[in-house]
């Protein structure tokens, strides 16, 4: 069975992506933004998809470990003046 691939089922991918998201709001945090969650982590990711879709798999773990500080501050900053509660 060397080499070939098995896909991923729809629960161990949302429990990928919780643990990325996870992993992210913890590298955040320790570098001093206390309060950010995985959750807000994903809130921030998924906004990109809202008006392309879902992209590819690589796409979304890539989008979530390469997520900059500043791009999350301005998603916050963004969602503070539409009013959107997360």
């Amino acid at each position: 069975m060397t080499g070939e691939l098995i896909p991923l089922t729809n629960e161990e991918w949302i429990a990928t992506i919780e643990h990325l998201c996870d992993s992210k709001a913890d590298e955040f945090r320790l570098i001093g933004y206390e309060h950010v969650s995985g959750n807000d982590i994903w809130q921030c990711v998924k906004d990109r998809y809202t008006k392309t879709g879902e992209p590819a798999m690589h796409q979304v773990v890539n989008d979530i470990l390469s997520l900059k500080v500043t791009k999350f501050m301005n998603f916050l900053t963004v969602s503070a003046y539409k009013g959107t509660h997360f």
